[in-house]
């Protein structure tokens, strides 16, 4: 899967990160095909947001609902590395759902894709 990202969308992507300081924020992308029309920041209920992520369960059932309903599709997640790697971590790549969909990691003016498989 290729994503079209705006470079709006990925100017927000930045901010979205540079917002959430030396906490890891998270998110939606939500589209159609592979076009990306919105990213959705959601809130970080990790235990620990300075050291991992974990999107809001409630966001991301609403999203599935939304979608199954005609609405925007997940086309995937993003969340950002406030200490700079642009790698998945190993906690990213043991978490990931091999669901076929990307995933984008925000570390400084960088963005990586990458997808769990």
């Amino acid at each position: 899967m290729t994503l079209i990202l705006s470079r709006q969308h990925r100017r927000q992507l930045l901010d979205f990160a540079e917002e959430s300081g030396s906490s890891e924020c998270c998110g939606l992308i939500l589209g159609r095909g592979d076009t990306v029309e919105l990213l959705e920041l959601t809130a970080n209920v990790a235990a620990s947001p300075y050291n991992s992520f974990e999107i809001d369960s409630s966001m991301l059932i609403r999203a599935e609902k939304c979608a199954r309903e005609g609405g925007l599709e997940i086309l995937g997640y993003f969340h950002s590395h406030p200490n700079g790697s642009i790698e998945p971590s190993k906690i990213d790549a043991r978490s990931a759902a091999a669901d076929g969909r990307c995933w984008l990691i925000i570390a400084g003016a960088e963005i990586s894709a990458w997808r769990a498989v």
